[in-house]
């Protein structure tokens, strides 16, 4: 009996001291860093969420018909290569410079562990003279630009082209196990396609996206979250934001469009002078033109 007590009293004195209590903490880290892990797996970036607005579920590809997203993703590099850390553009100066006016430049050369971004970093680290936002994302889309007798195109900016960035991106959302591989024949031809695996994180995002001009709408942009914010305005670019809309009712579809308009009716220079992050505000400003 005298040895039964002996073997609970200790037993107590085990819990009670400062190891097992480390023990059970190391325990509830552990936790919580395995679940910011798989947040971190399954936090999709900005391109990344475009496409998946714009893939159509079931057939697993985007309209045809849409000739917007594929510079709308190159937007989409910019700002989240400025929102990481890793991209500027140069300083106003005396003369205030506008946003399109001014060249973007590297603030940090690091990796961001993302293909897309580190092969547009590498371009933008490397290229001399520096180029404008605008042209950035031209040369990142592969773009040919004609105006009357005068070409601007320039062959030599062929290197600088993102390639099949709309199947990279697709894949990498096969890897966060959102989307699927397939295969569908259009009868002369064949081609991949991505259907969608997780309907929950399209739900979420298009929830998302419907709450920040609906039940969190704020008059005052700056307070609005920059990736909801770059997202909501290049979704539009991009012709793809209509689909998050389309589930809702006739009021607020009807509330939600007038907000996004009123976003895409801000001075972006008066607003970059405010808060900064003049990327962003750069590449909201090249869409608007």
């Amino acid at each position: 009996m005298s040895e039964g007590l002996v073997q609970r009293r200790r037993k107590q004195a085990n819990e009670d001291s400062p190891r097992a209590e480390d023990d059970v903490n190391d325990g509830a880290g552990d936790e919580e860093r395995s679940s910011e892990e798989n947040d971190k797996g399954t936090r999709l970036t900005l391109m990344e969420q475009i496409l998946l607005l714009g893939l159509k579920d079931r057939e697993g590809y985007t309209s045809f018909w849409n000739d917007c997203i594929s510079s709308g993703l190159r937007g989409c590099v910019l700002i989240e290569l400025a929102l990481r850390g890793r991209i500027v553009l140069e300083s106003a100066g005396m003369r205030k410079k506008g946003l399109l006016t001014r060249k973007v430049e590297v603030k940090s050369a690091e990796p961001t562990g993302d293909v897309i971004l580190d092969e547009a970093l590498k371009h933008i680290k490397e290229t001399q003279p520096k180029e404008t936002v605008t042209s950035w994302i031209e040369y990142l889309s592969g773009e040919v630009r004609y105006s009357w007798l005068n070409i601007t195109w320039n062959p030599l900016k062929l290197r600088y082209q993102l390639r099949n960035v709309r199947e990279r991106l697709a894949k990498n959302l096969v890897e966060k196990g959102v989307l699927t591989t397939d295969r569908q024949n259009f009868v002369i031809f064949e081609i991949t396609t991505h259907p969608l695996s997780d309907g929950n994180q399209k739900t979420k995002l298009i929830k998302d996206v419907q709450e920040s001009v609906l039940g969190k709408w704020t008059n005052d942009v700056h307070r609005m979250d920059k990736r909801m914010l770059s997202l909501l305005l290049l979704s539009h670019a991009s012709d793809v934001l209509e689909n998050a809309f389309q589930p809702l009712n006739d009021a607020d579809y009807e509330a939600a469009m007038k907000r996004v308009r009123s976003l895409l009716d801000l001075d972006f220079d008066a607003e970059a002078e405010k808060k900064g992050a003049e990327v962003m505000w750069a590449v909201f400003e090249a869409f608007s033109k």
